[in-house]
């Protein structure tokens, strides 16, 4: 399957509908790719942020809503 580009010009109130080159396509691949990379290692952060809290709650011998209500 071939994706397509759309190019609207405002000027002239057409709309243009054609399917990608190669190069359009590997760009929008590759952008796809970084993207996902980008989102698991934010994931991964997240996930190791929270390993990290719960571990010092642990530590503490305290739950998440007992730390919480310190702070509020």
């Amino acid at each position: 399957m071939t994706n397509q580009i759309g190019i609207y010009d405002h000027s002239t109130g057409e709309n243009i509908v054609r399917n990608m080159t190669k190069q359009e396509q590997a760009e929008r691949d590759a952008e796809i790719a970084i993207n996902l990379e980008a989102e698991t290692a934010l994931q991964t952060e997240i996930a190791a942020k929270e390993l990290a809290k719960s571990a010092l709650f642990n530590r503490l011998g305290i739950t998440a809503e007992e730390a919480s209500s310190l702070f509020n």
